[in-house]
């Protein structure tokens, strides 16, 4: 029975390599080799527990409710600024995300996330699912923070577009 059972796990539990531990959860990531960006990695674990509920894990979000975050080019604008305001102070009312119209309401972050896991939530989100822009730096988090502490209600679209960036 003992000797069953380590074949078991030699079989389904990443063949006692511990790579396929931590981070990587399966034999096949782990085979990819050590994550080459740390602040990816702690970006996806904030994105897990924040954000993936709402946006999914292919972040293509869910259909009539919430935007998608691939491809979307709130997430892909050359400036961040908007899109760290959102992260920070959440987002209601209508807002167009490639072409499709929402509705909701995105919740604040500012009280849950310091700047470092803003930024890395920020940059997963920029450089997974196809999109690839430039990185946040939490510096620039951490300006936009001070800049709008007294902020007391989600943005909406409308103000947020007289911050710079596209669209």
């Amino acid at each position: 029975l003992l000797f069953w059972s380590f074949v078991y796990l030699d079989k389904t539990a990443g063949g006692y390599n511990v790579l396929s531990y931590g981070p990587y959860n399966t034999n096949a990531l782990a085979k990819l080799g050590p994550p080459k960006d740390p602040d990816f990695v702690r970006g996806q674990l904030v994105y897990n527990n924040s954000c993936l509920p709402c946006h999914q894990s292919s972040g293509l979000g869910v259909a009539g409710q919430f935007p998608p975050l691939a491809g979307s080019e709130w997430v892909l604008s050359e400036e961040p600024d908007r899109l760290i305001r959102i992260v920070l102070h959440g987002l209601a009312g209508p807002i167009m995300v490639k072409g499709q119209q929402w509705n909701n309401a995105m919740v604040a972050w500012k009280d849950n996330l310091n700047d470092q896991q803003v930024a890395d939530v920020l940059n997963f989100a920029r450089g997974s699912w196809g999109n690839k822009a430039s990185k946040v730096l939490p510096e620039k988090v951490g300006e936009i923070r001070k800049e709008s502490t007294s902020r007391g209600t989600p943005w909406s679209a409308e103000d947020l577009m007289k911050f710079p960036g596209k669209p």
